[in-house]
């Protein structure tokens, strides 16, 4: 892989849950505070939404690392079917062997369960990801182990992650007993191109590498390939495929051509393009600018000509004057553009259209006065007319 080219002490853009790389600034920060904040009061039911790969994951492994000593955890990778299923498993996890299945006494043995690892100091979290997959009747009963309590305290925290839909699910009318329990809900969005250039450069960073694996072209496409921002996973996507094509190129650094590469394997090639495009056509013109600037100040051909000697004053004049018009913009080659030229012809129109109207109207005016002195020759009507005698 290419961590030790670029030396790096491990793979920085993983798309794992490594707490080592929570990044926290923006909504990851503000998540993490509340979390923590609800936990620590045991308020109880904690609620967050977020798009796919919007790092909802990695906030909740951060939270476990934060509160390993403290806290029993309970784990689920995505809901249950059903409200049974829920107890059963949260009972399986505690060491407990219902004598029945049925709801109402495997409910009481959890209680007791959890009565016990309050007394000896801990807590219980449930974490339940995938969260908007979840039935009604999963949520009722996470109602209703919300509901078990000793006094002010809560005797197990509950953690929801999942995407958007579930907000759409809970806001149903017949949900409103759910949502009233609700103590913390909480939605993260995507980045924005400032907190995604922090967040790239901070896992750099972390895993033992400097922001300048990338070229300043190579950070502006980045930045450009996400548009208005995007998420954690899609990030850590396209800056992992782009080392890697700069690996595979050889190449020490990262640029635009690497980033355009990748960017197109996952289909946010578009802006990176027109990017690329831009700097193609500004590199072409300072390539013409300089040309013309080297032509401007070549020293005027001899053609075997003897030197023309000047006194000092004279010499210094031509050069202030050389010196000038180096300095002025190269001037264009004579001659001028299509558009130009028809602009030119438009003009010239106008004149000779009035010629041929006044040779028009004179031809008419003889015709007819000769129509009327139809006795006279023409030659002799012409004189007339001209009044030649």
């Amino acid at each position: 892989m290419y961590a030790k080219h670029f030396g790096l002490k491990i793979l920085p853009f993983e798309n794992v849950p490594d707490p080592i790389f929570f990044f926290d600034q923006g909504d990851h920060a503000r998540v993490r505070a509340r979390i923590t904040d609800s936990l620590k009061a045991g308020r109880g039911l904690i609620i967050v939404t977020g798009p796919i790969g919007s790092g909802k994951t990695t906030i909740s492994q951060k939270i476990i690392s934060d509160f390993t000593n403290d806290i029993r955890l309970i784990w689920m990778a995505e809901p249950p079917a059903d409200s049974a299923d829920l107890f059963l498993f949260i009972a399986q996890w505690l060491g407990i062997k219902p004598s029945t299945s049925a709801r109402v006494f495997v409910l009481r043995d959890i209680k007791d369960a959890l009565l016990k690892i309050n007394s000896e100091g801990s807590k219980c979290l449930l974490i339940i990801d995938e969260s908007h997959l979840m039935a009604d009747d999963t949520l009722n009963g996470i109602r209703l182990l919300n509901n078990l309590e000793e006094g002010p305290t809560k005797l197990i925290q509950i953690l929801l992650l999942g995407q958007g839909e579930l907000i759409n699910t809970i806001n149903r009318p017949e949900m409103e007993p759910f949502r009233q329990r609700i103590a913390t809900l909480e939605n993260m969005g995507k980045m924005n191109p400032d907190r995604i250039r922090q967040y790239i450069s901070h896992r750099i960073q972390i895993a033992g590498g400097q922001p300048s694996i990338f070229s300043d072209t190579g950070w502006e496409a980045l930045v450009l390939a996400f548009g208005s921002g995007n998420t954690p996973r899609v990030i850590n996507s396209l800056c992992d495929r782009s080392l890697n094509m700069a690996f595979e190129r050889e190449k020490t650094i990262a640029d635009i051509d690497d980033i355009y590469a990748a960017a197109g394997e996952m289909g946010l090639q578009k802006d990176v393009f027109h990017y690329k495009m831009a700097l193609k056509r500004s590199e072409k013109k300072k390539e013409v600018q300089s040309g013309m600037e080297n032509e401007s100040i070549k020293e005027p051909e001899t053609s075997g000509k003897e030197p023309v000697h000047s006194s000092g004053r004279e010499s210094d004049e031509a050069a202030k004057n050389l010196q000038s018009e180096a300095s002025q913009p190269a001037r264009k080659e004579p001659g001028i553009s299509f558009y130009k030229s028809m602009v030119v012809q438009k003009g010239l129109k106008k004149p000779i259209l009035l010629l041929l109207l006044s040779i028009t109207a004179l031809t008419l005016s003889l015709f007819f006065y000769c129509q009327r002195a139809d006795s006279l020759e023409p030659m002799t009507c012409l004189r007339e007319l001209i009044g030649f005698r």
